[in-house]
């Protein structure tokens, strides 16, 4: 299947006690195909002036571009941090059954 497929990774990282809901809220609510929790991730960044370490779970979800700003509305209202990461890697391609699957999965690729 080629480029134009819209299809998204949406990548989220979040604390080991939230990550397996919001990767369940997403495939429920349709917003999301399929969702991976990747256990053992520490993040280090700058918050309020200063470096801290967290511990977290990397979401990984499958999507399309049309579903990612009520993905991050969505993540947004159950994620505990003031401003989560929420960032989409486009899928520059897949295999054509699974790109069809992903789609029928969410309803298409229309926003919500």
């Amino acid at each position: 299947m080629t480029s134009d497929h819209g299809i998204l990774e949406v990548r989220i990282a979040a604390p080991a006690e939230h990550a397996a809901h919001i990767a369940q809220l997403l495939v429920t609510e349709r917003l999301a195909a399929c969702a991976q929790v990747l256990p053992g991730m520490t993040s280090t960044y700058r918050w309020d002036g200063e470096v801290v370490s967290s511990d977290e779970h990397l979401v990984l979800a499958k999507s399309h571009r049309g579903r990612f700003d009520r993905i991050c509305e969505r993540v947004g209202e159950v994620h505990p941090y003031e401003t989560p990461e929420i960032i989409a890697v486009p899928v520059i391609d897949a295999s054509a059954s699974y790109a069809a699957w992903l789609l029928a999965e969410i309803g298409g690729g229309e926003p919500l």
